[in-house]
Order: structure tokens, then sequence, then C-alpha cells
């Protein structure tokens, strides 16, 4: 039984130490900022894409 418990204890040690997880969700948080900054700059800049966009259909 001391076997079985001494598995167990090593196993959720392993679980509790690795680091996948955390990568993943740092990933994740950086993936939203970046998303967050595209769309803060996108509507920054629509009157100015509006504009440019207008002015070459106009000369088109």
């Amino acid at each position: 039984m001391n076997y079985l418990t001494s598995i167990f204890t090593n196993w959720i040690e392993a679980l509790r130490t690795r680091e996948e997880g955390q990568t993943m969700a740092e990933y994740g948080v950086v993936l939203a900022v970046i998303a967050l900054g595209v769309v803060v700059a996108l509507t920054a800049l629509s009157g100015a894409i509006s504009n440019a966009i207008d002015s070459v259909v106009g000369f088109l």
C-alpha cells in the first residue's frame, strides 16, 4: 500500500509542477492583448481608412 501511495504522491507532484498549461494560458493572454490592440487601432483609424477608400473610389 505504501508503494501505491508513493506513486500517487509522485504523480500529483508531477502534475503540480508541469508548466505546459501555464504556457498555454500565457499564449492566450498575449493573443487577447494583440487582438485588443488590433481592434483599438482599427477603431482609431476607421475614419482615415474610410476617407482613403472613398478617395480611391472617387478617383476610379
